[in-house]
């Protein structure tokens, strides 16, 4: 067989994986939506979609206003975590990179802590504030580190060691505030860097759906490029790569996502390590596949996250950041072993 022709055979076998990837999560959804005290069942689900939004039942309402915002929240949420996780790791040519180790979250979870122990509100809404906050924490230590590399013609090593240092500043100053608080402030906090989709709205779908696919559309349109860096730094350049210029612009884009993601749900461990790993698994790194494949891992991961946080807290939803907290752990201890043998 010619290289041609297995070089074909292999891109078939990728897009049958995307695809089953695309059916999986459409199944992950509906086991989302159906999934909760108020005993729909997956038939019920599909009927009151289909109906659409205007039906006046009590469980159209459940479903067109409670669930299915909390399930694209969390769908959304995991696609730009996991491809912002998928493109730091790709700059930074490191694989236990990911917006966790870069301290981008932890940022995010202190911007929130200061809006909430400040009463910070907008429109008289405190979630708006607190969401806001998160926001512009977490871009500005984004650049923070950016402006880190730039002094150090951003190196790999200076932006894993600037997100370290970030990591372990921002978490001593949101326990200081805890510390400070009155008990009910200090319980808000917690239950905020939690990462909670109680508090998905139409309005966190937005601010998720919109950049999220935005930037896909960009880094894809950079496919090649990416993937040529990811075969190393002097190969990319001999290709003509601008490797400092893709770095920042990616590193920028990848910001955007993390911010966006964690400003109204709170801290998301985990899901930008784990799922760009599970694409890699069955995709391979050709950046075409890798990044629908990273889309869809990462949203898969949230949605079945999504549903064993209910499962496993009856009458109420536990914190969906705790499940991928138990799942990214053991994934990060395997991948820190192969990395410890120099597999990666």
């Amino acid at each position: 067989m010619s290289c041609h022709l297995q070089y074909q055979q292999i891109n078939r076998k990728r897009l049958s994986v995307l695809i089953a990837g695309v059916f999986a999560l459409l199944l992950a959804i509906l086991g989302d939506l159906s999934t909760g005290s108020a005993g729909l069942d997956l038939f019920s689900v599909i009927s009151i979609l289909l109906a659409g939004p205007n039906d006046p039942s009590i469980s159209s309402t459940i479903v067109w206003q409670l669930r299915l915002p909390m399930t694209l929240t969390a769908l959304f949420v995991g696609t730009a975590l996991s491809l912002a996780g998928l493109q730091i790791q790709n700059i930074t040519q490191n694989a236990l990179a990911s917006p966790s180790t870069l301290g981008i979250t932890s940022a995010a979870s202190f911007g929130a802590a200061i809006a909430i122990s400040l009463g910070i509100s907008i429109f008289n809404a405190l979630w708006i504030g607190t969401a806001l906050s998160a926001f512009l924490f977490a871009l500005i230590v984004s650049f923070a580190i950016y402006a880190l590399g730039v002094k150090r013609s951003m190196t790999p090593q200076t932006v894993i060691l600037g997100g370290i240092v970030m990591n372990f500043f921002f978490m001593a100053l949101q326990q200081v505030l805890i510390y400070r608080a009155s008990p009910e402030i200090a319980q808000l906090i917690n239950g905020w860097t939690f990462g909670n989709l109680e508090r998905s709205s139409w309005l966190s779908v937005s601010v998720a759906v919109i950049p999220t696919i935005a930037i896909a559309l960009l880094l894809w349109k950079r496919s090649w490029a990416i993937t040529a860096l990811t075969l190393g730094q002097e190969r990319a350049q001999s290709l003509g790569v601008d490797v400092k210029r893709l770095r920042i612009e990616t590193f920028c884009l990848s910001s955007i996502l993390i911010a966006c993601a964690v400003s109204f749900i709170g801290t998301i461990s985990f899901v930008g390590l784990v799922a760009p790993h599970l694409a890699k698994l069955v995709l391979g790194e050709d950046q075409r596949f890798l990044l629908p494949g990273s889309l869809l891992a990462g949203a898969l991961l949230m949605t079945v996250s999504s549903v064993i946080a209910k499962l496993l807290s009856t009458g109420a939803i536990m914190p969906v950041g705790i499940v991928t907290s138990l799942i990214g752990v053991p994934f990060l201890l395997v991948l820190l072993i192969r990395h410890s043998r120099g597999n990666f």
